[in-house]
């Protein structure tokens, strides 16, 4: 049983604190962390109740702003990228829909073509974190004295082909 006096005081406590906190400017999420119990909310990702698998390529530090691009059909594939101090845009994370992998053995599995294009198109094997989470190296860089691919020439000649076709279609 808490008796009036100890109310009392806790009231004074709380006040104490939260005058505190509006002098130093500490911010919603500080405050949040720094209470006992810590977070509120789950990152996404760790608990394994979600809709998609996360497979990180670069560290979220090295970016300031997120967007999500669906990637073919929508909501099975998505890229998250991310926007650097410099301004520049780079994948972050890739986000697999459920319903096309799966895990086994610690690895993910594709089961959809989008996604075994894109397991097949990283740097390397996803790793298991935690949860749904994944990860794994970007694709190789590719050196500018090895440019053009085979791979950019033949969808070079495929882009242009594709031009020509639609510049006859309207005459």
């Amino acid at each position: 049983m808490v008796t009036r006096k100890q109310t009392q005081a806790a009231k004074r406590n709380i006040k104490k604190a939260q005058s505190r906190w509006k002098t130093l400017g500490v911010s919603h999420r500080e405050h949040a962390a720094s209470q006992p119990e810590g977070r509120g909310r789950k990152k996404p990702g760790t608990t394994g109740r979600g809709n998609y698998y996360h497979v990180e390529v670069r560290p979220k530090a090295e970016f300031t702003t997120f967007r999500t691009q669906d990637v073919g059909e929508q909501g099975h594939l998505q890229r998250v990228a991310g926007k650097r101090p410099s301004g520049s845009w780079s994948t972050a994370t890739w986000l697999i829909n459920k319903e096309d992998a799966h895990v086994a053995g610690g690895k993910l599995v594709p089961d959809a073509k989008d996604a075994k294009d894109l397991l097949k198109k990283l740097g390397s094997q996803p790793v298991h974190v935690s949860g749904d989470r994944f990860k794994a190296k970007d694709r190789p860089n590719v050196p500018e004295r090895a440019k053009p691919t085979s791979a950019q020439t033949r969808a070079r000649r495929e882009n242009i082909k594709k031009a020509q076709a639609a510049r006859h279609s309207k005459t």
